[in-house]
């Protein structure tokens, strides 16, 4: 059996500070977005919590492409310009995409952008090169807090396979049968996200 590529995101390391944006619109040469964004969940508008005090609840959400079992941009695509590997990276052939944005509305995740200048669909690719040559995605190494792994899924010794079996990662969600390959751990929240 193959490998197949997962990402884990330990909520209660991450700070929200953004690093893992700045990391990707690097790596990626990305013009306009990046391929993960990061919300607060919590209160109305970033850094701020929900409740009253001393009851303060929040927490960052970093969100990148999901890489799904089964992708809805996939189908969406009429030029086949989105693709997925053997491995289960979901990428997108820049070459092949005419830019109709139908894969923007399939996406039940927000994952891709559009960069305007190209007119062309831009994602988060697990930086692919990097998996590739042996190396972590950008995005995982230039985290200060160590809360992004990457690894074979699997692979039940990898990295990914303990924390989700150990911890109860869950995905985001799971109600639609997308079979997403990143995963969430959060410390007493194993019933989903909303439970902060």
């Amino acid at each position: 059996m193959g490998g197949k590529y997962a990402m884990v995101i330990d909520l209660e390391r991450c700070m929200g500070c953004c690093t893992c944006v700045v990391a990707c619109k690097v790596e990626n040469n990305m013009e306009e977005g990046s391929g993960i964004r990061v919300e607060t969940v919590g209160g109305p508008h970033r850094d701020t919590p929900a409740g009253e005090f001393p009851s303060l609840k929040m927490y960052y959400l970093p969100q990148p492409c999901m890489h799904c079992a089964d992708p809805p941009c996939l189908e969406a695509c009429p030029v086949e310009a989105l693709y997925k590997r053997e491995d289960g990276i979901v990428l997108v052939n820049k070459d092949e995409c005419n830019g109709c944005r139908e894969c923007l509305e399939a996406c039940p995740y927000d994952a891709l952008t559009l960069d305007s200048g190209e007119d062309k669909i831009e994602k988060c690719t697990l930086c692919a090169h990097q998996l590739d040559r042996g190396e972590e995605p950008f995005c995982s190494i230039c985290c200060e807090a160590e809360a992004i792994y990457v690894g074979d899924l699997n692979d039940p010794e990898s990295k990914v396979s303990q924390f989700i079996t150990e911890r109860g990662a869950y995905t985001l969600k799971p109600e639609l049968g997308t079979g997403p390959a990143v995963y969430y751990y959060f410390p007493g929240s194993s019933q989903g996200l909303d439970q902060c």
